[in-house]
């Protein structure tokens, strides 16, 4: 079972911080992760996600699968992080000096990325961070790339490297990769479709929101599934949790 975490294990908030898990949902994860293999592949920074959500022994790919960690192997991916470790210090700094002032901008730094938040942001201010954003790429072309999200810019160095292509890897590592095993990812956001196109033919995708989201507006889905909610996640894992 792979699992994003903002959207499907804990809502959307307006601050990245505030998103912690609640006490039910983390009691369905450790009773699912009893029961098969439980990985949690999120944007977010990999500690950072272990810390919201209470939980140190499941495997987490952070950083859109930039930085991944088992619980018996501890960091398979120190080397793909190092290399980029300059890159991402300058990206960061350069952000914090130019959007770091601007009302309602957040700028979240991780070990392979750097994410900006513009969600409490006034629309004209949210045209300034863009500019930035598109100044950086510009600078730094073929070396960084960004990914959009829901009310976020995400800079990671420029690799042919997913939320995707990091399920495969963990699929592999992990020795899932057996005729009688399937492979369940449930997202919620844009990178999460990377991992939806990845599964098709061999494993489930579940994408979680509702269609009437401004956020899902005009957007397509390789996910098969759809679950409207978190409460709607979190009563789905319970049933495969008995």
């Amino acid at each position: 079972m792979f699992l994003d975490y903002d959207g499907v294990l804990t809502p959307i908030v307006p601050r990245p911080e505030d998103a912690v898990i609640s006490d039910g949902m983390r009691t369905v994860v450790r009773e699912l992760a009893s029961r098969c293999p439980v990985c949690v592949v999120t944007g977010r920074d990999r500690a950072v996600v272990q810390q919201l959500m209470g939980i140190d022994d499941l495997v987490v790919a952070g950083s859109h699968g930039f930085d991944i960690w088992t619980p018996q192997r501890g960091s398979v991916s120190d080397d793909r992080v190092a290399r980029f470790a300059d890159l991402v210090a300058a990206v960061t700094d350069r952000l914090r000096t130019e959007i770091g002032a601007i009302p309602g901008a957040l700028v979240e730094p991780k070990r392979a990325s750097v994410a900006v938040h513009y969600r409490l942001a006034e629309p004209a201010d949210r045209n300034r961070i863009a500019t930035v954003v598109q100044g950086l790429l510009s600078e730094y072309r073929g070396e960084l790339k960004v990914t959009p999200g829901k009310m976020v810019y995400e800079l990671a160095p420029a690799v042919d490297w997913d939320k995707g292509r990091a399920v495969l890897y963990l699929i592999e590592v992990l020795d899932l990769d057996s005729a009688g095993t399937v492979p369940v990812y449930l997202g919620d956001d844009i990178t999460d479709e990377d991992a939806f196109r990845a599964l098709r033919g061999r494993g489930i995708g579940i994408l979680v929101g509702r269609a009437d989201d401004p956020e899902m507006a005009g957007r397509t889905t390789a996910a098969e599934f759809v679950l409207s909610s978190v409460d709607e996640v979190e009563r789905f894992l319970t049933a495969l949790a008995r």
